[in-house]
């Protein structure tokens, strides 16, 4: 782990003193003092500070070694991520057309899941799914529809299917944006997308379960991004009582005032 030495680097390309970085994050400048110098390991929180301040990834923090850039490093170091988030660099896309060479909706089921890592970008691997047609999405746009396990994005349940569209730019996707996002550590998830790109390259994700806790994935971990356009289900999605009562209620309550009005008028 290069943690010590980077944040060295790090610091000295900011020109900040050490008692500057530790008032900036809180810290006491002893224990940052102990990062830079190996004697003690920053936690995840602490990690979680440096990556925002510094505005790189974990990942980098730990295995890159800034201690050796010259500046033309740091320019190239900083610029690079943009090219990657822009879809500069060529993302492959493989993809299923029908006779009239349109583009059709190809559906991984939920055996085929663990291997869409590894298959997303291979003809052959994408040859053997099942398609769909969807006569309300734009033709204009490439979409897929992704197996949901779990329950952490309510209402869409355990079994149903997203189907999502192909974002190419990363950067110009909108915080709270619902998104299959294929990362090479988790696979498929759906989750709520909050942009921290600018910030420290990286994507938090939420669910709409509040049990499930936010985590952030670094843009090196992520391949694609699919944004929400559709789901379906063979389970209805549960009916709140407390919702129902209200409505109930406002009924009850309309007929009432109903009722009032009509005698007024009488």
């Amino acid at each position: 782990m290069n943690v010590g030495k980077n944040l060295k680097a790090l610091r000295k390309f900011k020109e900040m003193s050490q008692e500057e970085i530790a008032q900036a994050l809180s810290m006491n400048r002893s224990t940052y003092s102990g990062y830079e110098n190996g004697v003690a390991l920053p936690n995840i929180e602490n990690l979680i500070s440096f990556s925002e301040f510094f505005k790189i990834s974990i990942d980098d923090l730990i295995k890159k070694d800034f201690s050796v850039f010259s500046v033309n490093d740091w320019k190239n170091y900083s610029a690079s991520w943009k090219d990657d988030a822009k879809g500069i660099h060529l993302r492959v896309l493989a993809g299923l057309v029908d006779q009239n060479n349109e583009e059709m909706i190809e559906m991984i089921p939920e055996k085929a899941r663990a291997g869409y890592v590894a298959g997303f970008s291979d003809p052959e691997f994408m040859k053997v799914l099942p398609t769909l047609q969807i006569p309300f999405l734009s033709k204009d746009r490439k979409h897929r529809a992704f197996p949901i396990s779990g329950d952490s994005m309510p209402p869409v349940n355990n079994g149903s299917h997203v189907i999502g569209e192909f974002i190419q730019d990363w950067t110009q996707l909108k915080s709270g944006t619902a998104c299959i996002v294929v990362t090479k550590e988790d696979g498929i998830v759906f989750k709520f997308v909050y942009n921290h790109l600018e910030e420290n390259q990286s994507l938090l994700l939420v669910s709409s379960n509040p049990v499930f806790e936010p985590y952030s994935v670094s843009i090196k971990d992520v391949i694609e991004i699919w944004k929400f356009s559709a789901y379906f289900s063979k389970d209805l999605p549960e009916v709140q009582m407390d919702s129902l009562q209200l409505s109930l209620s406002y009924r009850n309550l309309h007929k009432d005032i109903q009722r009032i009005l009509d005698k007024i008028k009488s």
